[in-house]
Parts: C-alpha cells; sequence; structure tokens
C-alpha cells in the first residue's frame, strides 16, 4: 500500500466562507499515482469544516443560513471567556464535521453526479490548512 499528503492553505477574505475544493483535491490524487484507494481530506482546524455537497449558491446560502440559525454568533459563550469570540465557529464545526473520506477508482475521485468537495470556514481571514492524504495502490 503506498500513502501520499499534501496540504491545501486557505486564507479566506471574509469570516464565513465556501470555497471549492475538488479540482485541488483530484489533483493531489493524480499527483499520488495511486488508482484504487481512499482520500481523508480534513480541515486542520477546529473553526472549518470539509463537505461533500452540490456546488449551487443558493444552496450554499442555505447551508450557511442553517448554520447560523444552529450555532448563532453571539457574546455570550462561555469558551469566550478565555479571550477568544469564535465559539459559534467551533459548534458549526461540529455541525458539519472536520473531514471526509472519498473513494479513488481508477485514479479518480468516485462521486456522484453531483458531488463536489467544499472547505467551509466559520472564523476565517487568517492562514488556514487541509491535509489531503491518499492512500491505496
Amino acid at each position: 500500500m503506498k500513502s501520499h499528503t499534501a496540504y491545501l492553505t486557505f486564507h479566506t477574505k471574509k469570516r464565513k466562507e465556501i470555497i471549492p475544493i475538488t479540482d485541488q483535491v483530484e489533483r493531489i490524487i493524480r499527483e499520488s499515482g495511486i488508482q484504487e484507494g481512499l482520500a481523508l481530506v480534513s480541515s486542520m482546524h477546529l473553526t472549518a469544516s470539509v463537505i461533500i455537497q452540490d456546488e449551487e449558491s443558493g444552496l450554499w446560502r442555505d447551508i450557511m443560513e442553517w448554520a447560523e440559525q444552529v450555532a448563532p454568533e453571539r457574546p455570550d459563550y462561555h469558551h469566550h471567556r478565555t479571550g477568544e469570540d469564535n465559539g459559534d465557529a467551533h459548534l458549526k464545526n461540529l455541525l458539519m464535521h472536520l473531514q471526509v473520506v472519498i473513494p479513488i477508482t481508477r485514479g479518480r475521485f468516485d462521486a456522484g453526479p453531483w458531488q463536489r468537495l467544499f472547505y467551509v470556514e466559520f472564523d476565517g481571514q487568517r492562514d488556514k490548512r487541509v491535509i489531503v492524504k491518499v492512500i491505496g495502490e
């Protein structure tokens, strides 16, 4: 079994943002040379997520509005007593999860017709990383 590791770096313009990353992950899979296996795509920060979803701007708004309703930005989170101001971002990460595992078949992301990968930032405007770990044959 072989493995290949690569990192994606983001510095979002907004505090909350959805960024398509399918093309970058597919490039990493190709560079790995692995034909059959899995890729772990994981945020290395607890205030961001990696998701698989449809690439449609109305849905992106729905996702971000839903996350805001469930974990609204507000000043009274216990986490803020540490001097931080991103308690809501940590909760939003729990809603959408830190990472995804994707199948690789014949050297490609074996996705459904509408499945695309996204980095979802909830506390941006600073450098953040995503690890892509490809394993297989």
